[in-house]
């Protein structure tokens, strides 16, 4: 598949505003770090919305040119690398929107993000659930669902349940923890699922998006 159409292919995916994500980002924060900023639509989006300052790391060439158009910075770099930038400075919200499940080691890149929260602020992540019926639907078939996008996109290196991401957090600092859960389908169906509640979620629900608010000043 050309890169072209690959692309295409996730747009949706990591060139959208990413309304799930907006919805957990404090909107007092001026100043925003946005890992994996793809586009900058997200970023872009935040800036209308509050008038924050939006930093980018983005591994892709052309989606950081595109980016840099967008946003008030933009760094080209692998995020496997960790944060080594001299010159980052600090920040009231990190984002890292489907981008930890693509790393060798994304504790050691959020534990690297934390350290350039101010007192107070707030990171925000969101991953692919795979708890989610359809992981155990495809093992009881014998293999383990590979897809060139979503949920099961075959370049993911890491799985996370929501215990998993809610130890991400915690095992950086986080002190508070809340939940939003996406599920791909509508109307009734979705209705019913979320009148299931919290103990049907995890099963339910195919993505995950979590802040984790982190002390403030002593």
């Amino acid at each position: 598949m050309s890169t072209d159409n690959m692309r295409e292919l996730r747009r949706l995916g990591y060139e959208t505003t990413r309304p799930d994500v907006q919805r957990l980002v404090p909107q007092d924060a001026r100043r925003i770090l946005d890992l994996g900023c793809a586009s900058g639509a997200l970023g872009a989006a935040l800036k209308a919305r509050q008038g924050a300052e939006v930093v980018g790391i983005e591994l892709l060439e052309d989606y950081a040119a595109e980016a840099a158009e967008q946003l008030d910075r933009v760094i080209c770099a692998d995020l496997n690398s960790g944060l080594e930038v001299d010159d980052l400075g600090s920040f009231d919200c990190v984002i890292a929107a489907d981008v930890l499940e693509h790393l060798v080691e994304p504790w050691v890149t959020l534990e690297a993000a934390a350290a350039r929260l101010r007192p107070g602020g707030t990171i925000v992540i969101s991953l692919p659930n795979v708890q989610y019926l359809r992981t155990f639907r495809e093992l009881l078939r014998g293999r383990w669902p590979r897809d060139d996008v979503g949920p099961f996109d075959r370049t993911h290196l890491r799985w996370f349940t929501v215990r998993d991401a809610r130890e991400l957090l915690t095992d950086v600092g986080a002190t508070e923890i809340a939940v939003d859960w996406q599920y791909f389908f509508s109307g009734s169906a979705l209705r019913i699922a979320r009148g299931l509640g919290e103990r049907a979620a995890p099963f339910l629900a195919g993505q995950m998006v979590l802040a984790g608010r982190f002390p403030g000043s002593a």
